[in-house]
This record gives C-alpha cells, structure tokens and sequence, in this order.
C-alpha cells in the first residue's frame, strides 16, 4: 500500500509540473549562444514572439526547449 501511495504522489507531482510548460531560453550573437533562463505559460509566448530586447535596443530571435 505504501508503495502505491508514493506511486500516486510521484504521478500528481509529475503531471502538475509538466502543465506548466517551462523552457530554457537562449539566443545567439556573434556565434555566442546567450542564456537567459528558464521561462513559463504567458511571460514564454511573449519572449518567443517578441524575441528579447538588450539594453542597446537590439532585438534577437530567442530558441526555447525543455529541459
């Protein structure tokens, strides 16, 4: 019974985390590869439609993936 109980807890835990759909996110300059974290639902669409703005005003094309 124990064994099934922790069973169930691992397949909750699993299926609300993989809802969130959270990605790691970089984009490339000069052949760099920039890493900029790990972003989720709404804030994630918004950088990979908009790309990601740097303090000079450049505008890069951002890659997300899973982790």
């Amino acid at each position: 019974m124990k064994k099934i109980s922790i069973l169930f807890g691992a397949v909750l835990i699993f299926g609300f985390s993989s809802c969130k759909k959270c990605h790691e996110c970089h984009y490339d300059n000069n052949g760099a590869e920039i890493e900029l974290g790990e972003y989720c639902g709404d804030e994630l669409e918004q950088l990979e439609a908009n790309g990601y703005a740097d303090t000079s005003g450049n505008v890069y094309t951002v890659h997300c993936h899973e982790h």
